[in-house]
């Protein structure tokens, strides 16, 4: 499996600007060009990129983080109301409740996060026949101006997503609207990622992070993220870096269903978030990261342009539903995930 790559000991996550795929007319196709030879490069050699020029104004930002904030401040008692069952990847998670690790068929210490999450549901694809356990109904809290600000935020950041997915299809010799067969009713979820610890002087537990290590699912993550430290990135010597996002960019990385549709031509990064410090002190740290993972009943397997008599194909075809229950029922449900071996085996490189 492709790892992320370094020049002289050092990560590069490279900034790109997407705005010819949001404007203009045919007088950008060298502009789109280049954009799709730059996003090819960097999902070849790192997985992950920051993006600028995606359109989202400061405001709709302000008043997502604000509710955020308010939600995240409420007494524990009054989250846990919305908490759901396991397989159901909708509402809030408590500290400590899910390790992401086991999403790679590895046991380790419970996370420290808390989380809310939405997604795309049934009703919104009338006539599709979806079910509710992969297209589950959101809950809401009572968190003054917590819905507006966070469905506006999932239509902006989704709007960033099905951008991406165009250039992912230029760059991968394919065409714009290529990939957009696999999204026309996404699987997608913005988890909203609060690392809440009882105080700075926390004792933490052997080996214990905000978040464990772990390969995104889908197509593409789109994140926004405090400039506090925690994200790091796994190169293929088996070190991690640290990466914080530039101000006013957004960090995209790519998921394990294009990797495997690209047939690791590109990669699918393994991550993590090491438990927030800023000289040696616990710090608190929030996230937001917009999962767009593609059609449930789209069929994963390699694109003609990933896979010839050199390149074989690597995996066994799987449907974005099969992928997505497997990885969830690992993260969410403590079942270790089968069949994750490939992406596991780059934690003992």
């Amino acid at each position: 499996m492709a790892v992320a790559e370094t020049r002289d000991g050092v990560l590069e996550v490279p900034t790109l600007d997407i705005t010819p795929f949001r404007t203009g007319g045919p007088e950008a196709e060298a502009e789109r060009d280049e954009v799709a030879r730059a996003v090819d490069h960097a999902a070849r050699t790192v997985g992950f990129m920051q993006v600028v020029g995606h359109g989202i104004p400061p405001s709709t930002l302000d008043a997502f983080t604000a509710a955020m904030d308010a939600f995240f401040a409420e007494d524990p008692a009054a989250k846990s109301a919305y908490r759901c069952p396991p397989g159901v990847n909708r509402g809030y998670t408590p500290p400590k409740s899910e390790s992401l690790a086991n999403s790679l068929g590895l046991a380790s210490a419970a996370d420290l996060f808390e989380a809310f999450n939405v997604g795309s549901q049934a009703s919104d694809f009338p006539g599709l026949g979806l079910s509710e356990a992969d297209y589950g109904t959101n809950v809401w809290p009572d968190t003054p101006g917590f819905r507006p600000a966070v469905e506006a935020w999932f239509a902006a950041a989704g709007g960033v997503a099905r951008t991406m997915t165009r250039v992912f299809g230029r760059a991968l010799g394919l065409g714009d609207e290529y990939l957009c067969r696999f999204t026309g009713h996404s699987v997608d979820v913005l988890r909203m990622i609060n690392y809440r610890l009882p105080s700075a002087a926390a004792e933490l537990e052997p080996e214990q992070v905000g978040m464990g290590a772990h390969t995104d699912y889908g197509i593409v993550t789109v994140l926004w993220a405090d400039a506090v430290p925690g994200l790091e990135i796994l190169d293929g010597e088996g070190r991690w870096h640290a990466v914080q996002p530039v101000p006013g960019a957004l960090l995209v990385n790519l998921g394990d269903a294009l990797a495997r549709w690209t047939n690791d031509r590109w990669i699918s990064t393994m991550h993590r978030v090491a438990a927030p410090r800023v000289d040696g002190v616990l710090v608190p740290r929030r996230s937001a990261a917009f999962f767009h993972d593609g059609d449930v009943d789209a069929v994963i397997a390699p694109l003609p342009t990933c896979v010839d008599a050199g390149h074989p194909a690597l995996y066994e075809p799987v449907t974005v539903g099969e992928h997505l229950r497997a990885k969830l029922a690992g993260s969410r449900g403590g079942v270790l995930t089968e069949g994750a071996q490939r992406e596991a085996a780059r934690l003992s490189r």
